[in-house]
């Protein structure tokens, strides 16, 4: 699939996602903002948390840009968290902004449980990620992409249907369950699948992201992101048919979304699982090793060679489109 589009652009900015777009509608948008939950420690500095006040006045802009560039029939899909040590900032606050974007209908809460989570034994682990799912006018909705590989086990639910009294497993169109609004069969990335970003936190899986695709666009349709992180809806994208137009105010996160969808065109790769998308970094490294430590009024080379800068966004869509 060609006609992506990958920058380095600010989802906050007007002219930005003007300059990503172009006059192009998208029918779906599938937005990962950050979560504005402290996590870390001292090398990852940049994941600290905003006053809630700030972080909402941010995803003001962020939705509205989203908002204006959507077909008038569209759905929106937005990850968030809630920080269950700061009255569950800031997904409560986001819910209530929207509000004000009358334009999207509420559609679905949904939640998909990791294998894995934090918390105490004063606690309940937090194993959740939320998933708001709004609309725009009347999008199609596949209903197909809902269903999972979980088979139906329990019997029960009798209903007279033309005067013979039948029980749900006769009714059911498939014989799998669907996924619901809370989805539990959906394994969380962690660096043992093939699809892991090393460096990429709270990456989505792409199952899941497939799913949303699947669900609420047809093949040839355009899907934009502004969160590109480790560049899974691009990847998802490709491989279901469908236009992506992503960007990532942070260009190592636009560089991988890169080299993601470059790796899997070459042999068929969804990730690095373990290894690192930047292998040229280790070989700077291991050669700074072996000459010894530099010399006062020396001048470290960058160790990435394709990292893309703001306002080379043509420069990166012609690369993307010519893959």
């Amino acid at each position: 699939m060609c006609g992506h589009r990958v920058a380095c652009l600010d989802a906050a900015n007007e002219t930005d996602v003007k300059l990503l777009v172009g006059e192009d509608r998208a029918a779906l948008a599938i937005q990962d903002p950050p979560y504005n939950v402290a996590v870390g420690n001292v090398n990852s500095d940049n994941l600290g948390r905003f006053p809630v006040e700030d972080y909402i006045q941010w995803s003001r802009r962020w939705i509205s840009n989203t908002s204006s560039i959507l077909n008038a029939d569209a759905s929106l899909y937005v990850w968030l968290g809630a920080d269950q040590n700061a009255g569950f900032q800031p997904l409560a606050d986001f819910i209530l902004m929207m509000r004000a974007f009358t334009e999207f209908k509420t559609r679905s809460l949904i939640t998909m449980r990791n294998q894995r989570g934090y918390g105490t034994q004063n606690n309940w682990m937090a194993l959740r990620q939320e998933l708001l799912y709004y609309t725009r006018g009347q999008p199609k909705f596949n209903v197909e992409a809902e269903y999972t590989d979980i088979p139906k086990i329990l019997r029960g639910y009798y209903k007279n249907v033309n005067g013979r009294m039948t029980e749900n497993l006769e009714r059911s169109k498939s014989e799998n369950i669907r996924a619901g609004n809370v989805w539990v069969d959906i394994q969380q990335v962690f660096y043992r699948m093939e699809e892991n970003v090393p460096g990429c936190y709270a990456q989505k899986p792409l199952k899941a992201i497939e799913r949303i695709i699947r669900a609420s666009s047809v093949a040839g349709d355009l899907v934009v992101d502004f969160f590109a992180h480790s560049g899974t809806t691009l990847l998802a994208c490709e491989r279901l048919k469908r236009r992506c137009f992503i960007c990532d105010v942070d260009p190592i996160f636009a560089e991988i979304t890169i080299r993601r969808l470059e790796r899997y065109r070459k042999i068929g790769k969804t990730g690095w699982q373990s290894d690192s998308p930047f292998p040229e970094v280790a070989a700077a490294r291991e050669q700074d090793e072996a000459d010894g430590p530099c010399t006062p009024g020396e001048k470290m080379k960058s160790s990435t060679t394709s990292t893309i800068q703001k306002g080379n966004t043509g420069e990166i869509s012609a690369r993307v489109n010519c893959i």
